[in-house]
């Protein structure tokens, strides 16, 4: 398990707290996210990160920081830090930091003299709302606490910068009072469990504030924030202090009780599975009656690739199968000629993603394996299955197409239809046009369990149309993709060019329930995915032993798009590479999984703070990079260790 204490020495080391991060959330969507020192090396980072759905739809930093002060014998003591150019921090409350206790809520000590004041974290599960606790430990004598919040009020990918345009105003609401900069945005609300809290209106500009982070990926790094002026309130040994920023006013009253509501919902984490449990949390967003998957913290949103991916380890991970169900509803709802929208939702989606609807056939085979609900699921969602079926063989869409031996076709110019999406001046990185292995694995593996279905609720006429084609698939797909002079599968055949680089992708020819080749043809291909691509924390984009080959994912976003699926790690595609395993070494494989689950267990403290990194670097010593926390990445853990344990409960009854 992970740690769950980080005590002084490492917090006030920036070189050490700068490089972990911490992550907040609420299943309503807004989050939280920053250093573990609260200084914010992102344009990412903030208290109070929410939907503007009037604006564009997209997060919005509202509040990025809220400065305290600690006030005692006229002496301030500053807690916050910020950075500045010229590696300049001002000010350094780091060094007030005593320990940051991750097992509960998660909880910061801060010691200022004979001070000792605790702060903690959380969200409403009902509202974008952030609430933080302080709790004076100790102290000798009274003392005043002052809050300075800092806004933002931007689009999260996009920095603010002084202008003439904002409205300094406030109004004073009840144990405080709210701010709206900008008329299209909503309102502000920073309120206080105790009613004597004055504020003191100073409205000014804090300039330069600069984002590590994004200087180093080749960004706009610096920042103006808007500082309106400040809080203050009188505190004593025993006293504890509810802040509620918000974009709706409460009952001041009501603010502890949600604070306590929420915090009887979290599991302590006292293994590396609540710990993913945890994290897998986050991903749910639930709103309106609707479900959606959040990719990656703190920069994506909802990708339909990647939510049926993960869909599956994060909700048998937390044995919610209620919001499995609604999750794919949600993203039926956008379908558009059989395809599903990879980015985006509603008139902002995008419908670029040639794998997506596989995977869709996928998630739904996971949830009717995991529930045995196989007549209603083709009751209800034949129509779905079929819709995308025959939009894939009877090429309805411009650049997907059957071809006469019944596989795949994918290709458009200037895009990247698979997963391995980076595209630079108008050109894939990695193009691989044509038939692809891992398209077409799950083009077999969705039409047969679409059969399995069909012949359980006796729907001959689906049988009729699609057993013949089952058949044909298997012999061609291994006349096209496999060589035995290689030993391994093709990455992606066009014509007559086949693409025999060693890539991850043929691991799912391996790995699902329904394949295309022998178990030899399946013990070869992981033997060399082993040999090539498997690190401790995923599968490798490329073979090291190819020319190009990028060992490092770091730089502008043109140098980490030519690695980013060109040798750069991937925790995700472990799930397959185990489940392959299980199926062709049977218990022997046992403790291989068992290797690669806990291994990433002390990777939860080194970049998201609790969860598992996007990608990591090719070579040792494999540095995370990409999101702090990816929502295939914690799922697909989840879903080894369901694996696992199944199997060892298989294996002990003699059945495997």
């Amino acid at each position: 398990m992970g740690k769950i204490i980080f005590n002084k020495d490492e917090l006030v080391n920036l070189g050490y707290s700068l490089e972990r991060e911490i992550l907040k959330t609420s299943s309503n969507g807004a989050f939280a996210c920053t250093s573990l020192c609260f200084c914010n090396t992102r344009k990412y980072h903030g208290l109070l990160i929410a939907n503007q759905p009037q604006i564009d739809n997209e997060y919005h930093v509202i509040l990025s920081s809220l400065d305290e002060t600690i006030i005692q014998h006229n002496h301030p003591f500053h807690l916050a830090i910020h950075r500045y150019p010229n590696e300049i921090y001002c000010p350094k409350g780091h060094k007030y930091l005593s320990s940051y206790d991750v097992s509960k809520i998660g909880k910061h000590t801060y010691f200022v003299g004979d001070i000792c004041l605790t702060k903690e974290l959380i969200f409403s599960s009902e509202e974008d709302r952030l609430i933080i606790k302080y709790t004076v430990e100790r102290c000798d004598y009274p003392f005043t606490l002052q809050f300075s919040p800092f806004l933002a009020f931007r689009q999260r990918h996009k920095l603010s910068k002084v202008n003439s345009e904002i409205n300094t105003s406030y109004n004073k609401i009840e144990n405080g009072v709210s701010f709206r900069p900008y008329s299209n945005y909503d309102s502000l609300f920073i309120q206080f469990s105790k009613q004597d809290v004055s504020y003191k209106h100073n409205p000014d500009w804090n300039y330069n504030i600069e984002y590590i982070k994004e200087a180093q990926r080749g960004y706009d790094s610096q920042e103006d924030l808007f500082v309106p002026g400040y809080f203050e309130v009188d505190m004593k040994k025993g006293d504890t202090l509810f802040v509620s920023a918000a974009l709706s006013e409460i009952d001041p009253i009501k603010i502890k009780d949600i604070f306590n509501k929420e915090a009887k919902k979290i599991e302590p984490i006292t293994t590396f599975d609540s710990e993913l449990r945890r994290a897998a949390s986050a991903f749910l967003v639930k709103k309106d009656n609707k479900v959606e998957v959040v990719a990656g913290y703190p920069w994506f949103g909802r990708w339909g690739r990647d939510s049926f991916i993960a869909l599956p380890g994060l909700c048998v991970g937390l044995h919610d199968m209620e919001s499995f169900k609604k999750a794919i509803d949600t993203l039926i709802v956008d379908m558009k000629d059989g395809l599903f929208p990879n980015i985006g939702s509603g008139n902002d989606s995008a419908y670029n993603s040639v794998d997506a609807p596989m995977w869709f056939f996928w998630a739904l085979q996971q949830y009717t394996d995991y529930t045995g609900k196989t007549k209603e699921v083709w009751k209800e969602y034949k129509d779905v299955m079929v819709s995308v079926l025959e939009s894939y063989r009877y090429g309805k869409t411009k650049n997907i197409k059957m071809m006469p031996n019944g596989l795949i076709y994918a290709s458009e110019d200037k895009r990247a239809l698979t997963w391995m999406d980076a595209v630079i001046d108008d050109e894939p990185v990695t193009p691989r046009r044509g038939k692809c292995v891992e398209i077409n694995a799950l083009w077999y593996n969705a039409i047969m369990f679409c059969l399995e279905l069909a012949e359980e609720s006796k729907d001959k006429e689906f049988i009729r149309g699609w057993k013949e084609l089952s058949e044909q698939i298997p012999g061609e797909f291994k006349l096209t993709f496999w060589d035995k002079t290689y030993g391994w599968l093709a990455d992606s055949v066009d014509g007559y060019n086949r693409d025999f680089t060693v890539r991850p992708n043929m691991v799912f020819a391996t790995s699902l329930k329904y394949r295309c080749v022998s178990p030899k043809i399946c013990q070869l291909v992981l033997d060399r995915i082993a040999k090539e691509l498997l690190t401790p924390f995923g599968l490798r984009t490329l073979s090291p032993n190819h020319k190009d080959y990028k060992d490092i994912c770091i730089g502008s976003q043109r140098e980490r798009d030519m690695a980013y699926h060109q040798g750069t790690v991937w925790p995700w595609l472990l799930g397959h590479f185990v489940e392959g395993y299980l199926k062709v070494y049977n218990i022997c494989a046992y403790e291989v999984g068992e290797r690669i689950y806990k291994g990433f267990e002390e990777a939860t403290n080194n970049y998201g703070i609790g969860g598992i990194a996007e990608i990591y670097d090719g070579n040792p010593p494999h540095h995370a990079r990409g999101c702090i926390s990816q929502a295939w990445s914690v799922a697909e853990l989840l879903r080894i260790r369901y694996m696992l344990d199944n199997y060892k409960e298989l294996a002990e009854g003699g059945k495997a």
